[in-house]
């Protein structure tokens, strides 16, 4: 038995590496994706668009509209940051930038941030999601974000949640995370560091959506679902 299951597991991770591995197309659809949802959703609502809100936006000096446009473009940055993890110049700077062209690119300086925001990512789309099942299921309440007022149907803005932005940030995570493995095999890294790395990359964001499912149920923020 332990044989099988040793053979299950080397032949499960052997396909993972492999997919990874060709996997460049994630950055490319994840740079599309990223830009998705900086036009059609931070920009829009920054121009004051309405459509997926539940309820007026109270923002007298306009810094909210403001906000939202600062990610929309931190958003679209985030995306083509993910094609320099498949493009020659995530790994070397051009020749034309004065000084440093043509300087080979510490992997880290790529990876280690596009990790994190895969971590943030995945977590926030998954807590989001758990917490709009739960609340449509009756069994918690949740709280809308103090820049909101007026009659609020939170049934309506969770399923927004729940069916458009949620899943967004999720598929985004998942997106980021195959690229960061997909670079890390073109960067020379050894599989059993990719192993390890993927396990720590795993558990880490099972703890960090823990930690934003007690934020959300315990109301620790309430600033999750403006993003």
């Amino acid at each position: 038995m332990e044989r099988n299951g040793d053979s299950s597991f080397a032949n499960g991770w052997n396909m993972y590496a492999h997919f990874t591995k060709k996997s460049q197309w994630a950055a490319y659809v994840g740079c599309f994706w990223a830009l998705l949802y900086a036009v059609f959703v931070r920009f829009y609502q920054a121009a004051g668009g309405t459509i997926g809100l539940s309820a007026p936006i109270v923002d007298p000096t306009g810094g909210i509209y403001k906000a939202s446009y600062v990610v929309g473009v931190i958003i679209m940055l985030c995306g083509f940051i993910l094609l320099g993890l498949v493009k020659p110049w995530g790994r070397v700077v051009p020749s034309w930038v004065p000084w440093i062209g043509g300087a080979s690119i510490y992997r880290g300086f790529l990876l280690f941030p596009t990790l994190i925001c895969s971590v943030f990512l995945i977590a926030h789309g998954a807590a989001g999601i758990i917490t709009r099942v739960l609340f449509l299921a009756g069994l918690i309440t949740l709280k809308m974000p103090q820049a909101f007022s007026g009659d609020v149907d939170m049934r309506v803005d969770a399923f927004w949640d729940l069916f458009v932005y949620q899943p967004w940030f999720f598929i985004m995570g998942i997106l980021s995370g195959l690229s960061a493995a997909h670079y890390v095999q073109t960067r020379g890294v050894a599989l059993s560091a990719l192993r390890r790395g993927t396990l720590i990359f795993s558990l880490t964001t099972i703890l960090v959506t823990a930690i934003f499912v007690a934020a959300i149920v315990f109301d620790f923020v309430d600033k999750l679902s403006f993003f």
